[in-house]
């Protein structure tokens, strides 16, 4: 039996905005008591398998003890400090190891507080990369369709046009050029012929490698990688890598450009950056790069600085987070989760208005043909003890890293038996 709203729930949920959210017709959200590895523990005495780590960031699950022992004893000696004038250590490692764990070449790290200030970072770097140059006509950028970069008024002028979250500020933002990822030969002559018509207005070229994750968990080859690397090489365009999603083992290597063999100009990290366990971005840029701000001129710097950037507790829990993918076998077990999932959701093909299936790493959809009531469909896996969030027209896992193998069938159980009963209608 479930237990009444805790007082705090009844006294504050009036107050709060929710994130894509219509707060006129939704319902109430989940009160959340604790989080442990992949369960999430409801107010009510409720519990659920997280299906998606909190929008793909809890990749070693919740709560991990190593990663909460480094961020208390930072607490305890700086939580934080302006990064104007000044530096500390969490942060300085942090740099250092990034750039280890990178493709070598990018070597200089730009740090932020989201994931969305990291991309909007990386495309004023690229806008100003040029005017330092002397060179003003460069400031648009070339992104695609399919595409998602955030919700900022920069990011979001490069997500899919067309795919509606952002539609209504079209007349608004600045006007980018928007094109079909070069996946075959007849994308790639159009996208070609597209990228030479607008190259001298283009400041440079921003992709998802690999998974274009909320614009529809759409998955391209590491050839489209290549055929932009050597398309921007060619009109000397600044390629920037989107991998706040697939950054961190989440599409089976470290960094989805490993894939490539692709080193981007600009490559732009957040989400699992700290395990899960606060925000943090980071915008890493190469030495061509970051030399194009080196001048006499003062206002040739990079006149960016976010007043939490580099926050010593998230800058812990980050240097924490790659202890962790340095000791423990994630990749491996992200190898075996990729494994489960696509033979557990396998006989999802089969089931009404399913139009496919398809794993990444530790990364599995099922995309249906249309999904009329994502409500509904959401209250449905809570109701079978998970916690999945449909949407557009697709259901998706982005699991821990972590997740045990029996939470780890529960999890693709339910969506099989969920989505069977769903798509009988």
């Amino acid at each position: 039996m479930r237990s009444a709203p805790p007082d705090w729930f009844a006294r504050g949920i009036g107050n709060i905005w929710l994130p894509y959210t219509q707060m006129k017709t939704a319902g109430d959200p989940l009160p959340v008591a604790r989080t442990q590895g992949s369960r999430i523990y409801l107010a009510d005495g409720r519990e659920l398998i997280d299906g998606i780590a909190s929008w793909w960031t809890a990749c070693h699950g919740y709560n991990h003890p190593h990663i909460r022992a480094a961020v208390s004893e930072q607490l305890a000696r700086v939580p934080h400090v302006m990064f104007g004038g000044l530096v500390h250590e969490p942060a300085l490692n942090l740099a250092r190891r990034l750039v280890g764990l990178l493709p070598e070449g990018l070597s200089h790290v730009f740090f932020c507080d989201s994931g969305s200030v990291a991309v909007e970072v990386a495309m004023k770097i690229a806008v100003q990369f040029w005017l330092n140059k002397g060179i003003t006509q460069r400031s648009r950028f070339l992104a695609f369709k399919g595409g998602y970069h955030g919700d900022t008024f920069a990011t979001m002028s490069v997500c899919d046009p067309e795919e509606g979250m952002h539609g209504l500020f079209a007349k608004v933002l600045p006007q980018q050029i928007t094109a079909e990822l070069p996946a075959d030969a007849d994308q790639a002559q159009a996208f070609d012929a597209l990228l030479e018509r607008h190259a001298q207005e283009l400041a440079g070229i921003v992709v998802e490698p690999l998974v274009q994750g909320a614009g529809g968990m759409l998955f391209h080859d590491a050839r489209v990688l290549r055929h932009l690397r050597a398309a921007a090489d060619r009109r000397g365009l600044l390629l920037i890598f989107d991998e706040i999603f697939t950054g961190f083992g989440r599409t089976g290597t470290m960094f989805a450009c490993e894939a490539a063999d692709v080193v981007p100009d600009i490559i732009t990290l957040s989400k699992a950056l700290t395990g899960g366990t606060m925000g943090l971005g980071a915008t890493i840029a190469t030495k061509k790069v970051f030399d194009a701000f080196l001048s006499d001129a003062p206002n040739h710097a990079l006149m960016h600085g976010p007043t939490f950037m580099a926050n010593p507790l998230a800058c812990a829990a980050a240097n924490a987070s790659l202890d962790l993918f340095a000791r423990e076998p994630r990749l491996d077990q992200v190898a075996a989760i990729s494994k489960v999932l696509a033979r557990a959701l396998e006989p999802a093909r089969a089931l009404p208005h399913v139009r496919d299936v398809r794993v990444k790493g530790a990364i599995a959809v099922v995309e249906l043909d249309r999904i009329d009531g994502l409500d509904a469909l959401r209250r449905r896996f809570i109701e079978a003890g998970v916690f999945v969030r449909p949407i557009r027209n697709i259901v998706y896992l982005t699991p821990a890293f972590t997740i045990g193998e029996e939470d780890l069938e529960r999890l693709t159980g339910a969506v099989l038996s969920v989505l069977e009963d769903w798509t009988r209608f």
